[in-house]
């Protein structure tokens, strides 16, 4: 949780990733680093969790950011809003 108890950035992105798990996959434990190809995100699902995480964080990720890499995990994705924020 961040602070005030709201939920901090990576929560949110849990909760996006989360969302968009099958079924089984949503039921096991998801951990930051954990591959989300593995655990059941196919390639199209990575374009709707580009667009989602844009929507919940209100940046726009730049064409040179949209890379595997930085959608491979929740900790990617969070170390990516955090480059996109306004300090």
């Amino acid at each position: 949780m961040g602070e005030g108890g709201l939920p901090g950035p990576e929560d949110r992105i849990f909760g996006i990733v989360r969302q968009m798990l099958p079924a089984a996959a949503a039921a096991s434990r998801l951990g930051p680093d954990q591959s989300l190809l593995d655990i059941g995100l196919k390639s199209l699902d990575m374009v709707t969790l580009m667009l989602a995480v844009e929507a919940e964080f209100e940046v726009e990720i730049p064409q040179n950011k949209m890379t595997p890499a930085n959608f491979q995990s929740v900790a990617a994705i969070h170390a990516l809003v955090a480059s996109l924020s306004p300090a």
